[in-house]
């Protein structure tokens, strides 16, 4: 996508418009994207929002928060809450995996939980763009949490068989 100077409320509209279209279609398609909630924002004193709600294999759901902050798209899932047990193993594990996460990464949260977290230039968001940062967060939450989860919660967490 070739770039394009907007001004901040151009490119702001242009953000609205392609997560909006994008979110529309993905729910049409009846695939894993269940749900999507929007925060309107009228008064400029702060950010558009987004929770798009995605069934999830390892996981019953995978919440993505996309926000548009100044000239740039945030976006987040919590990927396990803090860990109970063998923290520095888990924290270790996860900040290896790292190294293998495309424009993301794993870091803490609120409450000391586990955020998968990236954020992408404005100007270059659109449908590819959103499949890529959707995708990739599902695609990470559900190959790497069962893994922490065994190790944060021993004896409490188990796997889902897979059918």
């Amino acid at each position: 996508m070739p770039r394009v100077d907007l001004s901040e409320n151009e490119e702001r509209e242009q953000v609205v418009a392609v997560v909006d279209a994008w979110t529309q279609r993905e729910l049409a398609s009846e695939g894993p994207l269940i749900a999507v909630e929007k925060m309107e924002v009228t008064d400029g004193t702060a950010t558009h929002r987004w929770l798009l709600r995605f069934k999830g294999d390892e996981k019953d759901f995978i919440t993505l928060w996309l926000t548009y902050h100044q000239r740039t798209l945030h976006y987040e899932t919590q990927f396990m809450p803090a860990p109970e047990a063998n923290e520095l193993e888990v924290l270790q594990y996860l900040f290896r995996k790292n190294a293998q996460l495309l424009q993301m990464s794993f870091a803490f949260g609120p409450e000391d939980a586990i955020y998968l977290v990236g954020r992408v230039p404005a100007s270059l968001l659109d449908d590819d763009e959103l499949d890529r940062i959707t995708g990739c967060s599902l695609l990470y939450v559900d190959d790497f949490f069962p893994t922490a989860m065994t190790l944060a919660f021993p004896g409490l967490y188990r796997r889902r068989r897979r059918s």
